[in-house]
């Protein structure tokens, strides 16, 4: 046998592992074809083939495996049992750069699932390996590592600390000062991550001057930056005071607020988030927001959105408001109030409705004026009965029947009380009731329309225990008609007086 025919063996064998591995990484891109993928053990052929002499064979296996285990968390496991991850854990500091972002990828597929796995990934020594590749020239490879540290850190507080401890957040930094958009994105999205879980956790992200270079980038023209920008930023801001002042004093207001009318759906929910986390911190950082013209800008971003979108612009109204009179009054002269109406009356989740009901009452809960401003918009029936409907969660019959004790308590609007008069049931009726108490006795003219409405009549059909609290109230109320009204109202009052004609001797 010549040499050329020996030669051509090795050839042969080469190609169809070549084959193989392009075969099987290209069915592994379609979700039908994995079951029967791993049944045929696809794993084990796949596994010898990352030590392969030919770099393109090595490359392509790892695409496959990552596929693969990108897919769910029984192949990301086999992945794991297989013992593959030391292996690519060394190839990450010792192959080319088209492998490196090849192992990456397989060590974010593998992290993603649960922190169960990311914790294998870290105890493979993942960790120093992927922070190590950030300082690689290559920006693909960077973005693969700093994906995959992100993945890590996303599943819980540990993890991250075991991220931050290998030294990434520094080289994450520069990551976002990068030209490459793609690198800026996935860093910000790991900073994120990262600082989501705790305050210490984003205050290593801020100690590494995080703030100053996104807050650079929030009018950057990419929609896909600002979302993840704007998601660090809120992440940073939600733990405490001192974040959420250090990220307003990177002067991002009031330019921020342009972006609520992003055409980007994600940019718009995450700057509505951004304000929300800052806003409810103190009364003083609610006030900037409303100097800024934030107030008025989250109102028009309600109108403007639907569903999951609204939500957190609802809550900001509601956080605002709930600090203090003034700040409630700077929501309720901005037009909100007829806003998170139309909310409460079209969204068809309850969680939103439930929401919208709490930041109502944060604005009604302060004054008379304050409880008016919420009963003209006529919510206090839609109220009451999202409260009263079986269909409604827990959480949301729960928030609307606060909401709607905290407004009543201080409404004397009496138009917006009357129909619940007719609606309410007992542990509401009283706080309606009492509301009237106090306003009739002082008010001749709400005293004359009470009775033309009907209310009246309401208060003497209302049973009540003798000696409660609603007795009481009803008590007061009839002391304001003369007794002859009272009993002309009462329910039978008409049969006694047709019992007063049968009985009565007509004088000849």
């Amino acid at each position: 046998m010549s040499q050329r025919q020996v030669l051509q063996v090795f050839e042969q064998y080469q190609r169809a592992r070549t084959s193989f591995v392009q075969t099987i990484a290209e069915l592994s891109t379609r979700p039908q074809n994995i079951e029967t993928l791993q049944n045929a053990g696809v794993m084990s052929l796949l596994r010898p083939l990352l030590l392969d002499v030919v770099p393109t064979i090595q490359q392509t296996a790892a695409l496959a495996l990552g596929r693969l285990a990108n897919y769910n968390d029984n192949l990301a496991e086999a992945v794991v049992k297989g013992d593959i991850l030391p292996q690519l854990v060394y190839s990450l500091a010792e192959q080319n750069r088209f492998y490196k972002k090849a192992a990456a990828f397989v060590l974010r597929a593998v992290a993603k699932h649960s922190p169960e796995l990311a914790q294998a990934v870290v105890d493979c020594g993942a960790l120093d390996a992927l922070v190590i590749s950030l300082e690689e020239f290559d920006p693909g490879v960077k973005e693969a590592a700093a994906w995959a540290l992100g993945y890590i850190a996303r599943h819980n507080g540990e993890l991250s600390q075991a991220v931050v401890d290998a030294g990434a957040i520094p080289l994450l930094v520069l990551c976002i000062q990068e030209p490459e958009v793609a690198l800026k994105r996935i860093a910000a999205s790991a900073l994120s991550d990262i600082s989501k879980h705790s305050p210490e956790l984003a205050q290593t992200v801020v100690d590494a001057g995080a703030i100053a270079h996104l807050s650079q980038m929030i009018l950057n023209p990419d929609a896909k930056l600002k979302r993840q920008v704007f998601s660090a930023l809120s992440q940073i801001s939600k733990h405490s005071v001192d974040l959420a002042e250090m990220v307003v004093e990177a002067e991002i207001f009031p330019a921020v607020l342009t972006c609520l009318k992003d055409p980007d759906e994600y940019v718009k929910k995450n700057v509505a988030t951004l304000i929300r986390e800052i806003t409810k911190h103190t009364p003083e950082l609610s006030q900037l927001i409303v100097n800024a013209g934030g107030v008025a800008a989250v109102i028009d971003y309600i109108g403007d959105s639907r569903g999951n979108v609204r939500l957190p612009g609802i809550m900001m109204l509601g956080y605002v408001a709930a600090h203090s009179e003034n700040l409630a009054m700077a929501v309720i002269v901005s037009k909100g109030v007829p806003q998170l109406a139309i909310c409460l009356s079209e969204e068809p989740e309850d969680h939103i409705k439930a929401a919208t009901a709490w930041a109502l009452g944060q604005i009604g809960r302060h004054t008379p004026e304050h409880a008016r401003a919420v009963a003209v918009a006529n919510v206090l029936p839609r109220m009451l009965s999202l409260y009263m409907e079986s269909e409604s969660s827990e959480d949301l019959q729960v928030k609307a029947k606060k909401a709607l004790k905290s407004i009543l308590q201080k409404c004397t609007y009496l138009p917006g009380l009357e129909p619940l008069l007719h609606e309410a049931p007992p542990n509401i009726l009283k706080h309606v009731v009492g509301q009237f108490s106090k306003v009739l006795p002082h008010d001749s003219k709400a005293r004359r329309l009470f009775v033309t409405s009907g209310g009246l009549r309401k208060i003497q059909e209302i049973k009540s225990e003798p000696g409660s609290v609603l007795q009481e109230y009803i008590n007061s109320i009839n002391n304001c008609y003369p007794e002859e009204i009272v009993r002309y109202y009462s329910p039978g009052y008409s049969d006694t007086l047709m019992e007063r004609v049968d009985h009565y001797q007509p004088v000849m």
